[in-house]
């Protein structure tokens, strides 16, 4: 069994999920509030940041990006033509720039700024940086979304994924950061109807089933969060 320490909102743990489902895993969840800085979860990785993966015999995995590295090296090959990277390097290089655009840019400018302040900081103590969120950094992330969708529209508007011609780690990058935003409810659809439709296909594989099922308590995601026809 793989196990994976995690944060239901944590973006760049949706891609590892994401990750593991298109390779037909599904691993043990373990929810870690990095914010409480447990013994056991630092000894495993001094970061202290999520997602980490413990694989089936002991190798300790942090981060998403060697995450995905990792599985490509163990088990890309047998996915065949439906590779999450490419082979060859041009293509390669175009997926690894499209990954950290979305878990790089695209977290620091959106994703953190809004989970953060709507959600983090309603269960982290006061000492912590709990408290009530900042709403000049919530407006400036909803404003900021706008951006990221029109590339992404632009993307999938001359591609068939977002990278090329088949799904990659861009692709599952990408819609891990948009599903957390999309679960506040904070992405403007209306305004990129390639983006919509790209997400839609990507939010209607069956890797993306245990995503939508998410729940935090006292928390509700948005109406069409789940909606597979939104």
């Amino acid at each position: 069994m793989i196990t994976l320490y995690h944060h239901p909102l944590c973006p760049h743990s949706r891609f590892v999920r994401l990750l593991l489902g298109e390779y037909g895993i599904t691993p043990e969840l373990i929810e870690e509030k990095t914010y409480e800085r447990r013994r056991e979860f630092l000894i495993l990785d001094p970061a202290g940041q999520t997602p980490v993966l413990v694989e089936q015999g002991g190798i300790v995995v942090p981060g998403a990006g060697t995450i995905a590295e990792y599985f490509d090296e163990t088990r890309g090959l047998a996915l065949g033509r439906h590779r999450l990277l490419p082979e060859d390097p041009a293509s390669r290089v175009e997926v690894r720039r499209l990954f950290d655009w979305f878990s790089q840019k695209f977290f620091r400018e959106v994703t953190d700024w809004l989970v953060t302040e709507k959600v983090y900081k309603r269960f982290m103590p006061r000492e912590r940086g709990g408290g009530a969120p900042e709403m000049e950094l919530v407006r400036a992330a909803r404003s900021n979304i706008r951006t990221h969708l029109r590339y992404i529209g632009y993307l999938a508007g001359g591609r068939k994924w977002l990278a090329g011609e088949q799904l990659s780690h861009a692709d599952l990058a990408a819609a891990a950061q948009l599903s957390c935003v999309d679960f506040l409810g904070d992405v403007p659809w209306d305004e990129n109807e390639a983006a919509k439709h790209w997400y839609a296909r990507v939010k209607s594989r069956p890797a993306f089933r245990s995503l939508l099922a998410d729940r935090l308590p006292g928390l509700a995601p948005t109406a069409v969060y789940a909606d597979l026809d939104f």
